[in-house]
């Protein structure tokens, strides 16, 4: 599966639940997570599509990081499978 696959069952999954799983872009701030995830009562998290197997770069490791230290959720997603396992844990 491509990352993009990915992107799209994960946006799929996301409002089927309520939810949005919008695109992330931040102008002048590299390394930022691909889709901030929204859903009901106020719960949200980032998240970090992969192609299966493949990890962050190092600058995504550190906005990670950075972000995680904030006290935000941030996932690192590589399957399908794991989406669901997401969406309970919010």
């Amino acid at each position: 599966m491509r990352e993009r696959d990915l992107e799209r069952y994960t946006t799929m999954v996301i409002k089927s639940h309520g939810g949005l799983a919008l695109k992330f872009i931040s102008p002048g701030c590299a390394g930022v997570p691909d889709r901030l995830v929204l859903m009901p009562g106020g719960k949200m998290c980032f998240m970090e599509l992969k192609a299966p197997g493949r990890k962050p770069r190092p600058l995504q490791v550190w906005r990670i990081e950075q972000l995680r230290a904030l006290g935000f959720k941030v996932y690192v997603v590589d399957g399908k499978e794991e989406i669901g396992g997401i969406i309970n844990a919010l």
